[in-house]
């Protein structure tokens, strides 16, 4: 057990603590991520984050964690929403409407098919 001097340290093994934890709990898990900045919600951020919701539940999907963040650094390709599949590397996508949303769920996290037209390579 690390030795705790001051509050920061303190602070620095209960995040570590609660990354691992989230670790445990996403692992082996389909993340969706929903770039909910200012920007991304002025460009429909909620609608595409609402379609992917929609998505779920109309398709009974499960073992899929849908999370949101804020900025992800790219305005112009706003709204952004990121695909991770177990074992296989994130993809970023742009410009997603709630139709393109509903594509990426379908095509993407249930077909395992990336949507290259959408992709942002980076």
């Amino acid at each position: 057990m690390p030795s705790i001097k001051s509050l920061d340290d303190l602070k620095k093994i209960r995040e570590e603590a609660l990354k691992k934890q989230q670790l445990k709990e996403t692992s082996g898990k389909t993340e969706v991520v929903v770039g909910m900045g200012t920007v991304g919600i002025a460009a429909g951020a909620r609608e595409t984050l609402k379609a992917i919701l929609d998505m779920i539940e109309s398709e009974d999907l499960s073992d899929i964690i849908v999370r949101q963040t804020g900025n992800i650094g790219l305005d112009s390709f706003e709204p952004i929403v990121q695909v991770n599949l177990t074992g296989e590397s994130k993809v970023t996508y742009g410009k997603v409407s709630p139709e393109i949303a509903r594509r990426i769920m379908k095509e993407h996290v249930m077909g395992g098919e990336i949507v290259t037209e959408y992709q942002i390579e980076g």
